[in-house]
């Protein structure tokens, strides 16, 4: 298959390409910096020049290819959230969206699916259900965000092209993500629990976001909203509790809320939230998650 990934040069997107490659696809990047991916991938994958906002040349690389996934979007957790940090929020991944299905639409021989990313931060705060991909849309920024992400992505059903929106949780990995800034406390022995520690932690580790999205690729059947989170969320307490065991620390220094909102602003209140959201779409269609035990996954990680 010929694939177009767009933001895929991060966190997530450099372990994809690997993986995508290693399955033996031709692999298309669209980039701020063609000259870096290159180096990194060297002829590997075909890197091209894009703002993520505006046509391009890089428009002939839709037509004709097999699948697009777009992972476009400024870190949430990058700067405090001032009225133009939350702009940069909207508008790096909205405009994205929206020129990527420009050029879908221009395109003599359209792909056959688009992967586009989304959040589990989408359903807001939800205290006590269980929350699957039907769950409905908060009204607070980032569940609006999140809803009119999804909602560009979908103006590609029209055009016959089957649309994925990977809600994605909190990405476990080593190098980098919410891990590494968790982990650091802990090491000093004053790590514990965010606010009071009952929000849910949607989590997922980082080879089960790319396996899940190199089987939604390939599943004809799976389309709409996906949650990637792992089959067994937790609560804040009990993840901080088994980071502490796989450490060998204790989780006993909780950061109470006012503490987390002085440090990070608006930002807090998503760290202090959370929801019990579950993969219900990709266990009915098969998906195998590699960890779906937490303890597992930090081990696979950490030790």
């Amino acid at each position: 298959m010929k694939i177009v990934l767009a933001g895929a040069t991060g966190f997530i997107g450099n372990k994809l390409i690997e993986k995508i490659l290693a399955d033996g696809h031709q692999v298309v990047l669209l980039t701020r910096n063609p000259g870096k991916s290159i180096n990194q991938f060297a002829t590997s994958v075909t890197a091209l020049q894009w703002d993520a906002r505006s046509p391009g040349d890089w428009y002939s690389s839709i037509n004709g290819s097999d699948a697009v996934i777009n992972l476009a979007g400024e870190s949430l957790a990058a700067k405090r959230w001032s009225k133009s940090q939350k702009q940069l929020l909207r508008s790096s991944r909205i405009d994205a969206t929206k020129v990527i299905v420009q050029a879908i639409e221009k395109a003599s021989v359209r792909p056959s699916v688009l992967i586009n990313a989304s959040a589990v931060g989408y359903y807001g705060h939800v205290h006590e259900d269980i929350v699957t991909e039907l769950y409905p849309a908060s009204t607070d920024f980032l569940g609006t965000l999140s809803e009119n992400w999804e909602q560009e992505a979908h103006r590609a059903d029209k055009l016959g092209v089957r649309v994925a929106c990977v809600r994605i949780g909190i990405v476990l990995g080593e190098g980098g993500g919410a891990l590494e800034k968790m982990v650091l406390p802990f090491q000093f022995f004053v790590g514990g629990p965010l606010g009071s520690g009952k929000q849910w932690f949607p989590w997922i580790h980082r080879d089960d976001v790319i396996g899940s999205i190199r089987f939604v690729l390939v599943n004809d059947k799976i389309s709409g909203a996906v949650n990637l989170t792992a089959p067994n969320p937790v609560t804040m307490n009990d993840f901080c509790k088994t980071l502490g065991k796989v450490l060998h620390r204790p989780s006993l220094m909780r950061v109470p809320g006012f503490v987390l909102k002085l440090a990070v602003g608006e930002f807090a209140k998503y760290l202090l939230t959370g929801q019990k959201a579950v993969p219900e779409k990709l266990l009915k269609n098969g998906y195998s998650f590699v960890y779906s035990d937490l303890e597992k996954a930090l081990r696979n990680i950490l030790v």
